[in-house]
């Protein structure tokens, strides 16, 4: 054991790549002060490992009582001030994910463990309730699910997703869902009836149309064909949807960025955005170590093109680029999603909500809640 020094991608791949999962790499997190290295006995372990098929591990889930729910947005870059993510970590296991770097909060692997351990806050709507309740909160958009899937599998059985949206919708408060699960169907019941009264919208992340390629880069989550349909059921219910095409990876999902398009907006879509590949901390060494596994022939021509769009460097914070990228390449991909969007009917980028009814939720007190026990 010795003092951890910063992951860098191998120039083979050597970790596990496990059916069913984005990543076998239980990769250290930056927070921790040691790690462990695989080491070679002179007995061929690490080559016999590196071919063998592991099963996927199951899948833990940690429920846990929250403070609060509600948190703030100081990015001028995102179009909505607050977000709601019932739960930490995603069973999707999308290799891209830029929220794989939070799991190192909980002492946990931004890898393996970010799609196998899952913390579902199940205390979310009452928090929530709280929140709207008080004297200080002024209604302003809401989105649910920015940084992890709110309909993820764990969301059948635990339902806090829809506990959330009964309290948005029991005191009118307008909110925006991103989502590339099917589950979000469940509830129309309660998103239709806000969406015509244009307090609900539906962003559904679309990244390719290749089964094939979805299986590999995020090999829990819905089918693309079955996305599609999830587009179609809303669109048909009344709800506003998006598609987002994120994220654009060059020379992998990029070539199909006008096919997403036609097929989202023929399913009904109403509105198009789309972001390039980020690579924030521990997620750059898990994504190289993906692309050198399955795309070897073209994983130097890939990190070539992304560096570019970042001015040099394989990820770039900053706001206002950061969700775009910069230099020629990028512009020429927003003006391809631009144009296909204007000709498709895609262009309206934000759907405009209704906050004119909101009205704040009766706030149990504790003194309340012990009188009630009594009867």
């Amino acid at each position: 054991m010795h003092p951890a020094t910063p992951a860098t991608p191998p120039a083979v791949p050597i970790h596990l790549h496990r059916k069913g999962r984005g990543t076998g790499w239980a990769i250290a997190h930056r927070f921790e002060r040691e790690a462990r290295e695989a080491f070679d006995d002179g007995w061929g372990t690490l080559e016999q490992a590196a071919t063998e098929e592991r099963l996927a591990p199951g899948t833990v889930v940690i429920e846990q009582h929250v403070g609060s729910i509600l948190s703030g947005n100081d990015s001028p870059d995102i179009g909505f001030d607050l977000s709601i993510n019932p739960y930490r970590g995603c069973e999707h296991g999308c290799i891209y994910c830029y929220a794989r770097p939070t799991h190192g909060y909980l002492n946990l692997s931004p890898g393996l463990d970010f799609e196998t351990r899952i913390v579902a806050k199940v205390n979310a709507a009452e928090r929530l309730r709280e929140a709207l309740a008080s004297r200080a909160y002024e209604p302003s958009l809401i989105n649910i699910g920015s940084a992890t899937d709110a309909y993820q599998p764990a969301e059948r059985r635990l339902r806090i997703t829809r506990g959330v949206i009964e309290v948005l919708a029991g005191c009118a408060h307008p909110f925006a869902i991103v989502t590339k699960s099917a589950g979000v169907e469940r509830d129309l019941d309660l998103i239709a009836p806000m969406a015509h009264a244009k307090r609900a919208a539906v962003y559904v992340s679309l990244t390719t149309l290749d089964p094939a390629l979805a299986r590999i880069m995020e090999p829990r989550a819905a089918s693309p064909q079955r996305r599609l349909r999830t587009i179609a059921t809303l669109a048909q219910a009344g709800v506003p949807v998006g598609v987002s095409v994120s994220p654009v990876i060059p020379f992998v999902n990029e070539p199909e960025v006008e096919r997403i398009l036609e097929a989202a907006a023929a399913a009904g879509a109403q509105a198009a955005f789309s972001i390039v590949l980020r690579l924030p901390w521990e997620v750059n060494p898990l994504f190289q170590d993906w692309l050198q596994h399955h795309f070897p022939e073209r994983a130097a021509r890939v990190m070539a093109r992304i560096r570019e769009m970042r001015g040099g460097r394989d990820n770039d914070a900053r706001f206002g680029t950061r969700m775009t990228g910069q230099g020629v390449w990028a512009q020429l991909l927003r003006q391809r999603v631009a144009k296909a969007a204007a000709r498709l009917g895609l262009n309206r980028q934000r759907i405009e909500m209704d906050f004119s009814a909101f009205r704040k939720p009766m706030a149990e007190s504790p003194r309340d809640a012990r009188q009630a026990s009594l009867f």
